[in-house]
């Protein structure tokens, strides 16, 4: 019986000592190619530019219906506006922002009923 046990306990040893391992291993493929805590400061303060021009902008409310992502100086626009012209409007005020490096305007077109 104490040999089962003995076994058994290394059998659990090893495959404990694999799930650790794989832990690591996918923890350091999440972290790799991420942003660091100074750029991540750096787009979160270009997103809330980005939304305060936007908001200000009389032309295109409501601004709450695009949403504002950043990662890496890149500027993501999504959501809704209802032409062509604040599509454009909107991708030309966020360009303007000081620290936007590119725009990706992923804004659809609503058209009214």
């Amino acid at each position: 019986m104490e040999g089962l046990v003995l076994r058994n306990r290394s059998y659990f040893q090893r495959l404990a000592g694999a799930a650790l391992l794989a832990v690591a291993v996918g923890a350091c493929s999440v972290v790799e190619g991420k942003q660091s805590g100074e750029a991540y400061m750096d787009d979160a303060s270009i997103t809330t530019r980005v939304k305060t021009s936007l908001a200000s902008d009389v032309g295109l409310t409501p601004a709450n219906q695009i949403h504002v992502e950043t990662s890496n100086r890149v500027v993501q626009l999504s959501g809704f506006v209802d032409s062509a012209a604040h599509k454009a409007q909107a991708e030309s005020v966020a360009r303007g922002v000081k620290g936007v490096d590119s725009v990706e305007n992923n804004i659809i077109i609503q058209q009214q009923p």
